[in-house]
């Protein structure tokens, strides 16, 4: 985009910087070792050899351990590990020839879009934020996560509805762990398709050549957008057009529109403020008469940066029934003759929203970039609380209502509150809903204050929990903090439960309450003016049906300072709408009340749920087996054998939230125990170099995967419904003639 940083990073350069993926493979000095010792290269493959004395009563994949080449696509793996990674396409033959493969199983997002209200195609102004982020695909190209001690996220979701991923490649595919966590909030997402320079310049040329040809372009769009979920495109050409490709053009924007409005529902086709009627390569700052023809054939325009006050007073005449439709882009490096930026952003947003425009807000990224990692938390939430008041929130309209507040990244991983596992991580897939963050310590009204964030330093499950800090004036016996913005009818029964814990000496109690809306007279298109009612159920007993129900499908499961308490509300004819939590001093005195609340999970759900049955994972797989020999993390003198695979499996569609994927060894000599590899998204999984026993004397290794699912209102299933695949390996035998050789 004009203005904005080059970045024409190779993926091959991005792929060899630290990302927390690298592994214990030992220096210079080792690897010579290795291949003194091993003899073999560095990525292999087995063939699959059938044994005649399989056991009938289990499902079992035999292999012979062989090491040939390999040959991995690049675009789908890492080839130093064979992880799964997310992709761009770079060239017009790249896209032209695109279809999808079993490899692509792993990049297809698995939460749909969440329904919301307002809807997005409501006529009040928007948030779009463009990601542009170190030229794109850094730790969040791991699929299965990356082990990164800091990495850029984002977990503002309520407040935007747009999210677009950007890079300077051809044709840019969101990473999948960024759809899964916008479509969990109501985000829509959508990826890029720029052209640049000279290069773009003829690849321009040849697509819009004719009809025939911009029409094989964009159906290759939709198909790729319908087939990885995601929402739409913006459409980036920063280069000359020559008169016959930008005679094209708004035919092209107009045919890939209604494609995927036909193949997508709410999908969005947003064109970026360059190219002018003419052809010239002209950034106009605004939507005028030079570049409107490429407005009216889409769905909006995202504009350059370098705009004033009057830019946008002159847009008001030149698209009054679409103000929404027009993207008024803000710039947060600040680069070039801009309003705002940085730590200003809001005096830009100030602008745009006095006008009535909706924003793009590009490059968010810079509170990462440019600031010290270690403190990112810190600088996030800085520059979204300077935005809160010209950023329209949305609510999510799902149920079951679960989080944990996770925001796919932490320092452990922790479930049920206890630490899983002890390393940094991050993976977006596994961001659970995210709350509309509170930060009030500048107003301080009457002396008191309230202050919501993350918190990686304990957590109930995944990476972190969400901290409600505060003051109660003297003036007040409690204060109600807003959650979460919900609009869901309510069922006849809902079953809630909450976890928290208060830190350090805090003379106070702590509720939730709930505000709901009487169907009858609900109307989303105004609704400030429906009356309202707050409900604070009471917590349910330990001998309550329901409870006891609840906690059997929970699991056994030690507080160690958490509280947990439960309830049931019956309502009919609702909506249930906000969420909040109370806080109130014990004994109300002049003075004020300070509280640390540490808040570790609220569930949300339907009461029927508890009840219903839960189905048993199917049709275990194995495919892609790559054997390899490397240096054992224990004995760097001796040579560990490695296995990789891709497991496979049935389930019904949009049941789980993820999967555990567990494994342990049956027939080796080392005892049977069953120990967690990681966690799933889809139904897929890469196995990355676990570290397995070689077969004794000739005779055959068995181990055990098993797949055990977390359903969406995060009750894991019982083991009776796990799946389960045997692998059973053997080296090869060897003649004596064999061995001579």
């Amino acid at each position: 985009m004009e203005g904005g940083r080059e970045r024409e990073l190779d993926t091959r350069e991005a792929g060899g910087r630290e990302t927390g993926r690298k592994r214990e493979r030992g220096d210079n000095e080792d690897k010579a070792k290795l291949r003194e010792l091993a003899k073999l290269p560095r990525t292999e493959k087995s063939s699959i050899t059938p044994f005649m004395d399989l056991p009938v009563d289990r499902q079992v994949v035999s292999q012979l351990v062989q090491f040939k080449p390999f040959p991995l696509q690049g675009r789908h793996y890492d080839l130093d590990t064979t992880e799964p990674i997310s992709f761009s396409l770079k060239s017009l033959e790249e896209l032209l020839s695109w279809k999808p493969s079993d490899a692509d199983a792993f990049n297809i997002a698995t939460t749909p879009l969440a329904g919301r209200q307002p809807p997005l195609q409501s006529s009040r102004p928007k948030t779009l934020v463009c990601h542009d982020m170190m030229g794109g695909y850094q730790e969040d190209r791991f699929i299965q996560g990356a082990e990164a001690e800091t990495a850029f996220s984002f977990y503002h979701w309520q407040y935007i509805d747009i999210f677009t991923y950007f890079s300077h490649n051809l044709v840019t595919v969101p990473p999948v762990c960024w759809t899964n966590a916008a479509h969990r909030h109501g985000v829509s997402v959508l990826g890029t398709f720029i052209t640049e320079w000279t290069d773009g310049a003829k690849i321009c040329e040849s697509f819009l050549a004719g009809e025939s040809s911009f029409r094989a372009v964009a159906d290759k769009l939709v198909q790729i957008a319908q087939y990885y979920g995601f929402d739409g495109w913006l459409i980036n050409i920063e280069n000359k057009l020559s008169e016959s490709a930008v005679k094209n053009t708004p035919s092209f924007l107009r045919y890939l529109t209604h494609r995927m409005h036909r193949g997508v529902p709410e999908s969005l086709i947003i064109w970026y403020d360059s190219v002018l009627e003419t052809g010239e390569l002209k950034w106009q700052n605004e939507l005028n008469e030079s570049n409107s023809v490429f407005f009216d054939s889409c769905d909006g325009i995202f504009t350059n940066y370098n705009w004033m006050e009057d830019h946008l007073e002159r847009m008001v005449s030149q698209a009054p029934k679409r103000l929404a439709d027009v993207y008024v882009g803000v710039d947060v490096f600040a680069r070039g003759d801009v309003i705002g930026g940085k730590f200003d952003t809001n005096k830009a947003l100030q602008l745009i929203r006095k006008h009535s425009f909706s924003a793009a807000i590009f490059a968010p990224g810079w509170v990462y970039e440019c600031n010290e990692k270690k403190d990112f938390r810190q600088h996030q939430g800085k520059f979204w609380s300077l935005l809160f008041e010209y950023l329209p929130t949305h609510s999510v309209c799902v149920l079951p209502f679960v989080t944990s507040f996770c925001q796919g990244f932490g320092k452990h991983m922790y479930s049920k509150g206890k630490v899983e596992e002890v390393k940094n991580w991050f993976n977006l897939s596994a961001q659970e809903l995210q709350p509309l963050f509170v930060d009030m310590r500048s107003e301080a009204v009457e002396n008191g204050w309230v202050w919501t964030r993350g918190c990686p330093e304990d957590a109930w499950n995944g990476g972190s929990s969400l901290l409600v800090e505060g003051v109660i004036p003297a003036s007040l016996s409690n204060v109600s903090v807003r959650l979460f913005s919900v609009r869901v009818p309510a069922p006849p029964k809902i079953f809630i439960s909450f976890i928290y814990k208060l830190e350090g000496v805090s003379d106070v109690k702590v509720a939730l309450e709930f505000k709901t809306h009487h169907a009858p007279f609900c109307s989303f298109a105004d609704i400030t003016a429906i009356p309202a009612s707050s409900l604070r159920p009471e917590p349910l007993s330990e001998q309550d049906s329901m409870m006891q129900q609840f906690t059997q499908r929970c699991g056994t499961w030690t507080l160690e300072g958490w509280q947990s308490r439960c309830f049931l509300l019956e309502l009919k004819g609702c909506l249930l709408e906000d969420i909040f939590v109370n806080i109130s001093q014990v004994r109300p005195d002049e003075q004020e009340g300070h509280f640390l609340l540490r808040i570790g999970e609220v569930k949300v759900l339907d009461a029927e749920s508890l009840f219903t049955a839960q189905p048993q994972v199917q049709n275990p797989s194995m495919s892609d087996v790559v054997w390899r020999r490397g240096m054992g993390v224990a004995d760097r003198n001796t040579l560990q054998l490695y296995l990789n695979a891709t497991l496979h499996w049935s389930y019904p569609a949009h049941h789980a939230s993820h999967f555990r994927v567990h494994w342990r060894k049956l027939r080796c000599p080392e005892q049977e125990r069953v120990v967690l590899i990681g966690r799933a998204y889809a139904s897929v999984y890469r196995v990355v170099d676990l570290a397995v026993p070689d077969a004794v004397d000739g005779d055959p290794c068995w181990l055990e995967f098993l797949v055990q699912p977390v359903t969406k209102e995060g009750f894991a299933v019982p083991e009776s419904e796990w799946g389960r695949l045997t692998l059973r390996y053997a080296e090869p035998f060897l003649s004596e003639a064999d061995k001579s050789v």
